[in-house]
């Protein structure tokens, strides 16, 4: 790992620089897949598929059939675990529900805001290197509590065909109404403009790797709405002397091992915790059947030693990381003056995994900085806050002149007249 000892702060943005490809890159690739896939639908779904899977599919759809061949090659070790992590999910989503907010602003005007779900979502679940069945629940969980009535779920297909069964099992568990074997740019184009398969969507969820990122900022283009830019995972630790190292070595590469184009930092006013946690990582990486992702995130990473807590503090909200432990002695200064983070995680024994599988908490999150003006996914995700008025004659007379005066002082007299004639009739 890299290792950097007080950098200037003119000098903080290379130093915190993400290893990302240029959107311009990217752009070209995924404009020419969506146009495709306006045109000629499902045809160039399964051709785009042929080509970057490296399988031929008759049909994109995850039938009955195959739910329940997947549900069989579960184990019951997993299956529980999988349950014991929704109930978990469940529980904190569901604590999220807000009450319909009702009131009466001056006497006679109503106003009141409720929420609505969005009606049809869409959830991208990567499925390459790594099966991310977990995702299934940070999305489909809480669309179900919110109730949207249309789940439909797209993951890419192996050499075989098929889908990971963990994956299958766990969207049939979580109510996905629709599930479709296709992956990349070219999943995010058919649940934007829809096929002969798949519906289109009304927004779309879900990680994946720069392409889907781009994919998904170039939906918002065709009127559907993401849950945010969420590209490579990323984790940031800050610790000192009080830290285990072993711990704090076991948390970066827990990330790392996600693509080689994820980032790991460790924030340190500890010479000492920064030596040997290069030294620990060193020895767990060997050990690691995803050693040779691991080792290429590694290389993108970096050890950054800082003199106080003051300056690591600024440092890490200047980063914004998706995910943040917090593994040291003065850990409410931190955690108080966190301002840009994803998700937090405080302690020598809240390992970042827990978020992303069994805690509760969601584990889709804005990466590549985007947690200064991003929240992670959560309940409000899927819903829609509508307000509703009512005003009787009373209240019409109560605000009525405050509109007419309004309205006339920025040139729009059809506004004003729609009041004025109103409290005409009520002489």
């Amino acid at each position: 790992m890299n290792k950097i000892y007080n950098p200037n702060k003119a000098d903080w943005k290379d130093v915190l620089k993400r290893p990302t490809q240029t959107v311009a890159h990217i752009e070209q690739k995924v404009n020419t897949i969506f146009s495709e896939v306006q045109e000629e639908g499902d045809y160039a779904i399964k051709r785009y598929t042929e080509e970057f899977d490296k399988v031929t599919l008759d049909n994109l759809q995850v039938s009955e059939v195959d739910i329940l061949e997947a549900k069989a090659l579960v184990s019951t070790e997993l299956k529980d675990a999988i349950q014991m992590a929704k109930m978990n999910i469940e529980t904190f989503h569901k604590a999220q529900i807000t009450d319909k907010i009702e009131m009466e602003t001056v006497k006679g005007v109503r106003c009141w805001q409720e929420k609505r779900p969005i009606q049809k979502v869409g959830l991208y679940i990567p499925g390459g290197t790594a099966p991310l069945f977990s995702t299934i629940l940070m999305l489909a969980v809480p669309a179900a509590i919110a109730g949207c009535q249309e789940i439909v779920m797209c993951s890419p297909p192996n050499k075989e065909g098929k889908i990971h069964p963990a994956i299958l099992y766990t969207a049939d568990l979580c109510g996905v109404t629709q599930i479709f074997k296709v992956g990349g740019i070219q999943a995010i184009a058919g649940m934007t403009f829809g096929t002969e398969s798949i519906p289109q969507v009304y927004k779309i969820f879900g990680p994946g790797n720069q392409y889907v990122t781009v994919a998904k900022q170039i939906a918002t283009k065709y009127g559907v709405a993401i849950d945010m830019p969420a590209g490579p995972s990323e984790l940031l630790v800050v610790a000192d002397d009080t830290a285990n190292a072993a711990f704090v070595a076991s948390d970066l590469l827990s990330q790392a091992e996600h693509g080689v184009d994820s980032q790991v930092l460790l924030v340190s006013t500890s010479e000492e915790m920064i030596d040997a946690v290069e030294k620990e990582v060193e020895k767990q990486i060997e050990k690691l059947p995803r050693k040779e992702i691991a080792q290429k995130a590694i290389d993108n990473s970096k050890l950054i030693y800082v003199v106080d807590d003051r300056t690591a503090i600024d440092l890490i909200n200047e980063y914004g990381p998706e995910h943040y432990i917090v593994c040291v002695k003065n850990e409410d200064f931190y955690v108080e003056n966190t301002i840009n983070a994803g998700s937090v995680f405080i302690g020598n024994y809240t390992p970042e995994s827990a978020g992303d599988y069994a805690s509760g908490t969601n584990h889709t999150l804005p990466t590549n900085g985007y947690a200064k003006q991003y929240s992670g996914v959560n309940l409000d995700s899927f819903m829609k806050s509508m307000t509703f008025q009512k005003i009787t004659a009373e209240g019409i007379k109560q605000i009525g002149s405050a509109i007419e005066i309004m309205a006339e002082a920025e040139g729009l007299q059809a506004h004003k007249n729609a009041v004025t004639l109103r409290l005409e009739s009520l002489k």
